[in-house]
């Protein structure tokens, strides 16, 4: 099953994405500039092989729901995150509203 709905984060717009598969969930809440993710993110990817990209985004841990990953810790963000603002510990919700 895949639920799409867009959220508010202090008045700022985001999508957010739960796609449910075999013995896990994929959560996602993003805007044009980036995103946050559940653990299946890979940041040394993105940081890496996918680098040129420049991508915007941060991983939180042991989230299995959009609101869980709204108020997570991030555990792990990109070098891109990391140059507007972003870093690791950092709760979600903050994270987002950097990438407003």
């Amino acid at each position: 099953m895949i639920e799409h709905r867009v959220l508010q984060v202090d008045g700022q717009e985001f999508q957010a994405v739960t796609v449910k598969l075999p013995k896990t969930t994929l959560l996602t809440i993003s805007n044009d500039k980036g995103y946050i993710m559940c653990g299946a993110l890979d940041v040394g990817l993105l940081n890496n092989v996918l680098a040129d990209r420049k991508i915007v985004a941060g991983r939180a841990i042991g989230v299995k729901t959009i609101e869980q990953l709204l108020a997570a810790p991030l555990e792990s963000v990109t070098l891109e995150a990391e140059r507007v603002g972003i870093h690791v510990g950092m709760i979600g919700s903050d994270a987002l509203l950097k990438m407003t």
